[in-house]
């Protein structure tokens, strides 16, 4: 499904969040807090749109993704950027060291991964104690009435929109049952805290319609 909607993937998102993507990016990038010499893993990378962001500070960027067909576009149009390499994985069964990475993070991908759980484990596993990992996700609006304007969105707005936008505009038809069935920004926390994560927070962006979770892996007593 990713393959087909490569092509006009940002393009698409960006008309869908009506002009908010990139600014839940800036906001990502932030709560990463990439340093120069740092190692950055960026899941289900897509495009490498958000890689791209992360890598500007000087980190050298890993951006991976499930997708062949995003990664093709991801390298062309990234190509100029040498502190970022793409690389096909699993979110589930990453093909990396243990604690390899200073900071782990993943927008708008994680509810597309059929074991969520398995991929924050892997998270974890992958980041360097003291290191840290940032969700970007579309979550649940805390207020009543952005709720009921969100859901008259997705339900009458974004499939016009779709079919203006998208390369594969039927492939969309999974983005709103995606979104649905992904659990609210409490759950989401317990679930990070699960995987061995501490310090774990979130922030709403937009209202709640996309929340931003951040965490901390601890360091072991001595170290």
């Amino acid at each position: 499904m990713f393959d087909r909607v490569a092509a006009k993937y940002d393009r698409t998102n960006n008309v869908l969040s009506v002009g908010n993507a990139p600014l839940w990016r800036v906001a990502t990038t932030k709560a990463v807090d990439p340093k120069p010499g740092q190692r950055i893993l960026d899941v289900a990378a897509g495009t490498g749109t958000s890689s791209a962001s992360l890598a500007r500070s000087g980190a050298s960027v890993v951006a991976a993704d499930f997708s062949p067909g995003m990664i093709d576009v991801g390298r062309r149009r990234q190509a100029h950027v040498p502190n970022l390499v793409f690389v096909e994985a699993d979110a589930t069964k990453l093909p990396f060291d243990d604690a390899s990475f200073d900071a782990v993070t993943i927008s708008f991908g994680l509810r597309n991964v059929n074991e969520p759980k398995q991929a924050l484990a892997e998270f974890f596993r992958v980041t360097k104690p003291g290191g840290r990992v940032v969700i970007c996700e579309f979550s649940t609006p805390s207020v009543p009435f952005v709720r009921f304007g969100y859901n008259a969105y997705q339900r009458y707005v974004m499939p016009p929109l779709v079919r203006l936008s998208s390369s594969n505009d039927t492939a969309y038809d999974y983005l709103n049952e995606s979104i649905n069935a992904w659990p609210d920004q409490r759950t989401l926390a317990a679930w990070i805290r699960g995987a061995g994560y501490v310090d774990v927070a979130w922030r709403n962006l937009t209202m709640g319609v996309v929340a931003l979770h951040r965490a901390a892996k601890p360091v072991p007593p001595g170290e």
